[in-house]
């Protein structure tokens, strides 16, 4: 069985404006509590135009970001904590929506956006659970955004003989 590595490195964060802007101002919205995910699936187009030049190499097929609001937790002690337990949790349960989008040629690039809402530290067994919920339905929504496939008798040309 091929062992697939979990580390994440550079690619997959979401550090671009252009990119960053975008995912807020265009994309959906998820809710499952206390996550709140805003993804924008973008196509290959989408990406060439998000940048004046070109696109830059370090940018993956998953893009994503952690916002925990000081409004919600006061001492950075616990925003640290809570940002760690998402990353944790998005980190060992991304493999699947990773799949999706590889298997789907219109889609270059998902920019993920992860809020916290709660005003109380959560378990990561209540985060983890609540993130394979958010990256499942997203995988979903990259799942029917594949174009239909051929039919095998399509292209074959029928002889017909009166």
């Amino acid at each position: 069985m091929l062992e697939r590595k979990l580390n994440m490195g550079k690619p997959e964060k979401l550090r671009h404006k252009a990119l960053i802007d975008a995912a807020f101002s265009m994309g959906k919205t998820i809710y499952d509590y206390p996550l709140r995910a805003t993804y924008r699936i973008l196509s290959p187009q989408e990406m060439s135009d998000s940048f004046r030049l070109d696109v830059p190499q370090a940018i993956g097929a998953l893009q994503m970001l952690i916002t925990v609001p000081k409004k919600k937790l006061r001492h950075a002690v616990d925003r640290v904590t809570m940002r760690r337990r998402i990353r944790e949790a998005y980190r060992l349960n991304r493999l699947p929506l990773r799949d999706a989008i590889e298997q789907n040629p219109e889609a270059r690039s998902i920019s993920i956006a992860f809020i916290y809402l709660h005003d109380d530290l959560t378990s990561y067994a209540n985060i983890e659970r609540k993130m394979r919920n958010i990256l499942s339905k997203i995988a979903a929504k990259v799942d029917r955004q594949l174009p239909p496939p051929a039919h095998p008798g399509d292209d074959t040309v029928q002889n017909i003989d009166n």
